[in-house]
């Protein structure tokens, strides 16, 4: 490390150069118009740790004014403090030491600089909400863990029974399933009047997939005829096997797994579509709380 005593034309310093040997030197400056400084001074001048100073001119995006021939210690001009003011603001600004090279090497405009400063913002907003949902995510782990703790008085069994055949208005989608809120809402719109019933989803593979899923939002109805996207047609009912699960929707896969345990259990041959019944749920006003939301599955089952 160098520690540098003196003052401003006269001064000694003691530097560590590659070869780890300290070396006494003495350095007399009285050209002031083209001072020079030490790396000690200048990471005082600049507030970034010699260290990364180092670093810095290792990946070149800080080389030294000058560098001594025979010592190899660095000297900085008053053109590389403004260099490294600007390279402290981007790295402030989260740019990596790459990025900031590529900014030095080839903006060589406000233009240019305001480009690249409006990626870095968009890519931290997209981190942002990457994060929230991260955070989500983490809550409902942690959520869940406190809830498998407590034992439910609510919890629910997984059974057998026959559902009628019912008369259903379906919107069929191909794409995310958190689409399907906006094919209730196409239903009310066009059945608002006609609903004979809680909405329902018809899941008609069996597979999960995170795009181009084949699902279809419905709701029973009175009567009605077909519209264009929407079909009105009878659901046939059967012998099922049926579980509802309370809690959040995300919580869903636990219920799912417990009731394709029983099937299996029992040697059952599922038959598509299967079904979700929100029984308690999101309303379109108030959200309730999500840990009394009521989910019932129903899978219509054969024998294998």
């Amino acid at each position: 490390m160098e520690q540098v005593y003196g003052n401003e034309n006269f001064f000694i310093s003691l530097d560590s150069p590659p070869t780890g040997v300290f070396i006494f030197t003495i350095s007399i400056q009285i050209n002031k118009g083209n001072m020079k400084f030490t790396i000690g001074v200048f990471s005082r001048i600049t507030q970034i740790s010699i260290k990364t100073l180092r670093f810095y001119h290792e990946k070149e995006i800080l080389i030294p004014g000058e560098i001594d021939e025979f010592t190899k210690y660095r000297y900085y001009s008053e053109a590389d403090f403004d260099k490294a003011r600007s390279i402290k603001i981007l790295r402030e600004f989260d740019f990596s030491v790459a990025e900031i090279k590529e900014i030095l090497e080839e903006c060589s405009s406000e233009a240019d600089l305001m480009e690249q400063l409006q990626q870095k913002l968009t890519e931290i907003k997209e981190k942002i909400n990457r994060y929230d949902e991260i955070i989500h995510s983490i809550e409902v782990i942690i959520n869940n863990e406190r809830m498998s703790k407590l034992k439910s008085e609510n919890s629910f069994e997984v059974e057998e029974k026959d559902i009628d055949t019912i008369l259903i208005a379906g919107y069929r989608i191909k794409g995310k399933y958190s689409d399907v809120g906006e094919g209730f809402k196409i239903l009310g719109k066009n059945f608002g009047g006609k609903i004979n019933g809680k909405a329902l989803t018809l899941y008609h593979e069996d597979e999960y997939k995170e795009e181009g899923a084949d699902f279809e939002a419905c709701f029973p109805v009175r009567k009605g005829k077909d519209v264009e996207g929407i079909s009105v047609r009878e659901l046939k009912g059967g012998n099922c096997v049926s579980l509802i699960h309370k809690g959040p929707y995300e919580n869903i896969s636990e219920s799912y797994k417990k009731i394709f345990a029983y099937i299996n259990d029992k040697n059952y041959k599922t038959i598509l579509p299967i079904r979700e019944i929100y029984i308690k749920g999101h309303g379109m006003i108030f959200k309730g709380n999500p840990n009394n939301y009521l989910t019932e599955i129903q899978i219509l089952i054969g024998k294998s």
